[in-house]
């Protein structure tokens, strides 16, 4: 994973996906992205374009764009409207480093900035570029990231079912994870099979990294996750604790985990799944 990272970290310090910063805008949206973070979304898009035996040159534009995504809805779910949270990644949030008004022009800007990557994009035919920006349109709107958002939030100081949670957790955390793998599997053409079983895994990583997120927020620790924990239970947040207990979320999280690498198993000699196998099992297993 390391070296999928580097390759990634390389290729965004390398463009100029900014230009040299003329006003505290840039710079607000330059130390967000450059904050750190596992890379988690755009090196699971490069790792199944490797395993699908395809140049991961063909996504490195995409895998930018969806971190600029996800970094943009950071930097909005930290506001005082949102969570209010102070720190991110063990660094101030932006808004407390630039306020409020700039913190949220930052994230519009990323928001845009992502989809004028795709449509540069040198390395795919503008077929390729319009279904991406359409998957990835769904995946962070209404239909994905920010209706899971809006759902967590009325759901707040409410007692809700496990069904609930999990649809707001496969739009507010899993459709991004989800877009990762699926534009890998659109840039390499797969055939359906393929596409189905692999669309099938994403989805459930996604379950296995917001089970364990909240399995962090009451067993994580402040200087490994970079962020206040316990944050959950004070703003009375559903979460698969509270609905099923900590031993049963255990439970549910290998449950998981057993049914992502059983579907890994089902692409076959093909394919070598080792790369995505371990990432499956970081993501249960990670400590921040």
């Amino acid at each position: 994973m390391n070296n999928y990272v580097e390759q990634f970290n390389e290729s965004l310090n390398n463009t100029k996906l900014i230009p040299i910063v003329e006003t505290q805008l840039e710079e607000s949206m330059r130390y967000s992205l450059s904050a750190g973070g596992k890379r988690i979304r755009p090196v699971l898009l490069l790792m199944t374009l490797s395993m699908l035996k395809t140049d991961i040159n063909k996504g490195m534009e995409t895998a930018k764009a969806l971190e600029m995504i996800h970094t943009y809805s950071l930097i909005h779910d930290d506001l005082p409207a949102m969570d209010d949270d102070d720190y991110r990644r063990g660094k101030k949030t932006n808004h407390k480093l630039f306020g409020e008004a700039t913190a949220i022009l930052a994230g519009d800007a990323l928001l845009t900035k992502a989809f004028e990557l795709i449509s540069k994009d040198k390395e795919l035919a503008s077929e390729e570029k319009v279904k991406l920006i359409r998957l990835l349109s769904e995946a962070a709107g209404h239909q994905g990231m920010v209706g899971g958002q809006i759902l967590d939030m009325d759901s707040e100081n409410k007692d809700i079912s496990l069904d609930t949670l999990r649809k707001i957790h496969r739009y507010k955390t899993g459709a991004l994870i989800r877009f990762s793998v699926v534009a890998a599997c659109t840039i390499a053409k797969v055939n359906s099979k393929t596409f189905l079983l692999l669309d099938s895994f994403s989805q459930e990583l996604g379950l296995i990294f917001q089970i364990k997120d909240d399995l962090l927020d009451i067993e994580g620790d402040f200087d490994k996750i970079g962020k206040a924990v316990g944050s959950d239970e004070t703003n009375n947040k559903s979460t698969y604790i509270s609905i099923l207990g900590t031993t049963n979320t255990k439970i549910a999280l290998e449950q998981h985990v057993n049914q992502a690498l059983y579907l890994l198993e089902q692409l076959g000699k093909d394919y070598n799944t080792e790369e995505l196998k371990s990432l499956t099992k970081l993501f249960a297993n990670r400590e921040k």
